[in-house]
């Protein structure tokens, strides 16, 4: 994959992600733990993602302590491990053909390196397809995801050779857990197969419910206990060859149960598939 910093940020830094971003070691573990996190703010004035990443710092933030900065101020910190950041990229697949690119929220610690994909990461986590507006998909989920985020930094600080700890897909082995819990997702994030409660009975035996957005943010807000919520990221359309990322994620203590992705092809569209039904119902 490659990563650049998102447009409305006015960066044009590339790195690999196929090359994985340094996992960090354990004194940059030690490191990020006695960091100050600066989260780093669009320079838009019409950003929605500043107003909703600030309320979603401010409200489950504990890892470390924390300011807002501005690209310019990240620009002369970034070299410092004295610093954390917490900061939105635009990132894309290099076997990729359709040329799709993500934004992504990545926690990273400072390291004079030249490039951004030999600075430490901690965590990233696909908010949505980049593009205009895409801050409308993901800002009202973003409380969950920094939890999320959180989480995942403090598993890599203390248990860093837990097998598969850097990959999202880690946190397969909680499906089990999903049984007795209800799933929460938007119409517009399934697949056309599984678009209602009915279609979804013929895979899935546990409660998995089809509400508006409001609800999921309602449970999001009341942090609703032994519910999880559907974070899909996928582009506008049907393209062919663009990724799919699929998660499902707890909204009473922000962990992730499900993560998969794919690719848009003849037989799996940009949504939430039949396959994935199966795969959180086998146990």
């Amino acid at each position: 994959m490659k990563k650049a910093f998102f447009a409305a940020l006015q960066f044009a830094i590339a790195v690999s992600l196929f090359s994985q971003a340094p996992f960090p070691t354990e004194e940059e573990s030690r490191l990020l733990l006695e960091s100050k996190t600066c989260v780093v703010l669009e320079n838009s004035p019409f950003s929605m993602f500043n107003p909703a990443i600030r309320n979603a710092v401010e409200n489950y933030w504990t890892l470390t302590p924390y300011e807002f900065i501005t690209v310019d101020e990240f620009n002369k910190r970034r070299d410092d491990p004295a610093w954390s950041f917490l900061v939105l990229t635009e990132s894309y697949y290099e076997r990729d053909r359709s040329g799709s690119a993500f934004v992504f929220l990545n926690l990273l610690l400072g390291k004079k390196v030249r490039n951004l994909e030999d600075m430490p990461e901690f965590c990233a986590i696909p908010l949505d397809f980049a593009g205009e507006d895409a801050d409308e998909e993901y800002a009202y989920k973003l409380g969950l995801i920094v939890e999320f985020i959180q989480q995942h930094a403090r598993l890599v600080t203390e248990s860093p050779k837990t097998p598969g700890v850097r990959f999202l897909k880690y946190y397969n082995k909680f499906v089990p857990e999903i049984e007795g819990r209800t799933i929460l997702a938007r119409e517009a994030d399934m697949d056309v197969s599984v678009a209602s409660e009915e279609e979804i009975e013929s895979y899935y035996s546990g409660i998995f419910r089809i509400v508006t957005e409001d609800e999921i943010k309602a449970a999001i807000s009341e942090r609703r206990p032994n519910t999880l919520i559907l974070h899909k990221v996928g582009p506008p359309d049907e393209t062919r060859g663009a990724y799919v990322f699929k998660m499902l994620i707890g909204t009473d203590d922000g962990k992730m149960y499900y993560f998969n992705n794919h690719k848009i092809d003849q037989r799996n569209s940009n949504g939430f598939l039949p396959a994935d039904l199966r795969r959180i119902g086998r146990f």
